[in-house]
């Protein structure tokens, strides 16, 4: 690899940590960047997924603080998480791109929707975040089945799937846009590590690339989760939800305007 190759994985890396860290689609700058060097599709998600997976730990340790609050809801999720990561990593290896990659702007822009709305939603229906019990409510199997499908989709391509988790707990009862952010890596890193492992025994991983942004992606992981903390629970929506539709509309360019 060229120096000016070593330096756009690595910037690409870390920014893709750091809006992982806030919200998702991290995958939209890493997987560009990696095609952009000449990396075949299929090694370039591959490649792209494993890094960020590796990345996910210093995000993790940036939110250490929220993880026990949010520990009670691990068991519900981390088993369809798991499952839905390994289908949708298989479903990748034998089948084209062009089809899934074609739902990806409408994913995004409807998660992005219900993200932004999910507040008036829940007062329209008389409902307070605070004094709701979310497991006894029926809206936790729906979130349930939705995560299966997310991790299905992260499995596969993955970009934006912070969003959707983002908007489905939402919906759930969480408030904590911090508590929420720690689930979301927790539960994303799981697709995307059961995906690596599969893309490994599958040798679809560029490893020089690989290593090069794991680097940057543990540094932006780290960043975008410790500053995030320090910014008000109302300007994180707002930054997530502008990145969903900066996403959205970038997406939507991409296939079908270009």
């Amino acid at each position: 690899m060229s120096m000016i190759e070593i330096l756009g994985l690595t910037a690409s890396a870390v920014a893709a940590g750091a809006i992982n860290a806030v919200a998702g689609g991290g995958t939209l700058v890493t997987f560009p960047t990696l095609l952009l060097f000449g990396t075949p599709p299929v090694i370039a998600n591959a490649t792209s997924t494993l890094a960020l997976t590796l990345g996910t730990a210093g995000s993790v340790y940036g939110y250490r603080r929220h993880l026990n609050p949010v520990k009670p809801w691990l068991w519900r999720f981390v088993p369809v998480s798991m499952l839905g990561g390994f289908l949708g990593s298989v479903l990748l290896t034998h089948t084209s791109n062009q089809t899934f990659a074609m739902l990806v702007p409408f994913l995004i822009l409807f998660a992005t929707v219900l993200f932004l709305a999910q507040g008036i939603f829940r007062r329209i229906a008389g409902l307070d975040d605070r004094a709701r019990k979310p497991e006894t409510h029926h809206a936790v199997w729906g979130a349930i089945l939705f995560q299966f499908a997310v991790a299905v989709y992260g499995g596969y391509f993955g970009a934006g799937i912070g969003i959707l988790m983002l908007a489905s707990l939402g919906f759930i009862g969480l408030h904590d846009i911090h508590e929420m952010n720690t689930l979301k890596t927790v539960l994303s890193s799981l697709i995307n590590l059961v995906a690596s492992v599969w893309f490994i025994c599958a040798g679809l991983i560029h490893w020089p690339k690989a290593m090069v942004m794991t680097g940057g992606a543990l540094a932006g992981y780290f960043l975008g989760s410790h500053y995030s903390q320090r910014i008000p629970q109302r300007r994180v929506r707002q930054l997530i939800t502008a990145i969903g539709f900066v996403l959205s509309a970038v997406t939507f360019y991409k296939e079908f305007l270009r």
